[in-house]
């Protein structure tokens, strides 16, 4: 069997079609692994656990039926679904995993992130990510009125996509020096991280790490992304909207 990785779903109420695909992937492929790690972004905003929905709570039901038939879940929050607390995760059996973690497969020690932290060159963000990160800010926001939470989370979603178009690419992506540092610092030769949806394997020796590798999920926009560990073999795959046929890189 294989440990499956996936991030960046922005599974929203709006996306139903993306979503069908996501509880069918954990009926089938999902329902056959050994573990299932979710790299953040699961959700595309989440304002406090008390405001879970019809999505959230069929999600959350889907994947405590994973569970119970057998398939751990681990959840690393990502950038926007920081707020994703402790009481949905006990609902969803999820086991919450700090950003950066490292894990083993196959004997091989693996660091996983969601991949924001990476992203250095933009220093407006990494500013913003740790103040939004404290206790204190989190208790003061989810102790706001629900409605005022939802205002904040929209309002927070066109800024977000507004700079983004005006970063450009180098700064929304990852900055290798930052890479290498990390895994130097952590003592591991593969990465597996999302954020950036720029899915693909990067060999990092000409960044001056030999045998080490940088592997991208791909978000759920347009399709599914996985990566498939098994037997020493990493796969990327891509899994399309009903009707079309996967890929694997």
């Amino acid at each position: 069997m294989a440990t499956l990785f996936i991030s960046d779903l922005h599974l929203d109420a709006s996306r139903p079609a993306i979503v069908e695909q996501f509880l069918g992937f954990l009926r089938t492929a999902a329902a056959q692994a050994d573990a299932l790690y979710i790299l953040g972004d699961f959700f595309e905003a989440w304002i406090g656990d008390d405001a879970a929905a019809d999505l959230e709570n069929t999600i959350a039901d889907a994947l405590a039926h994973l569970h119970e038939q057998g398939v751990p879940v681990y959840f690393l929050h990502g950038n926007r679904d920081f707020l994703l607390g402790e009481a949905w995760a006990r609902r969803a059996r999820l086991t919450l995993l700090p950003d950066p973690s490292v894990i083993e497969i196959a004997g091989e020690q693996v660091l996983l992130m969601h991949g924001d932290l990476l992203c250095t060159d933009d220093a407006k963000y990494q500013a913003f990510r740790a103040h939004t990160r404290t206790p204190q800010w989190q208790r003061d926001f989810l102790a706001r009125p629900l409605a005022e939470r939802q205002a904040f989370a929209a309002q927070a979603r066109m800024e977000s996509q507004r700079y983004t178009r005006a970063l450009g690419e180098t700064l929304t992506d990852v900055n290798g020096n930052t890479v290498i540092e990390t895994l130097r610092r952590l003592g591991v030769r593969t990465l597996i991280h999302g954020h950036t949806h720029r899915p693909a394997q990067h060999d990092l020796a000409p960044l001056g790490l030999l045998g080490a590798r940088r592997i991208v999920l791909g978000d759920w926009y347009e399709q599914g992304s996985v990566l498939e560990a098994a037997a020493g073999n990493w796969l990327l795959n891509t899994l399309p909207l009903p009707g079309g046929s996967p890929t694997t890189h």
